[in-house]
């Protein structure tokens, strides 16, 4: 399985959240509401989650091996950088 397109939309805020993604895999299946988090190490990929009655956040999907995580984060990631060095450009341009 791989990961075949990645769309990606910044959030501009103060937050943590620093952009909201989604993936299709095999040109087949998408996953939605991935988060690019900035945590205490560094980036991270949140998968789509949902609170619970008691106010758990429960994953919706998830990979469940290390090596597709990994997959998925990559890609998002690459994706998110990409962005990034996009959006500076065009505001260089701008200037």
């Amino acid at each position: 399985m791989e990961v075949t397109d990645v769309r990606l939309r910044c959030v501009e805020s103060d937050s943590r959240m620093k952009a909201n993604a989604s993936i299709t895999l095999d040109e087949a299946f998408v996953v939605h509401d991935i988060r690019v988090i900035d945590g205490n190490n560094g980036l991270f990929v949140a998968m789509p989650s949902k609170r619970t009655p008691d106010g758990e956040f429960r994953d919706i999907a998830h990979p469940i091996n290390a090596k597709m995580r990994n997959l998925i984060e990559i890609a998002i990631l690459a994706k998110y950088e990409e962005t990034l060095k996009e959006v500076a450009q065009e505001e260089v341009g701008v200037s």
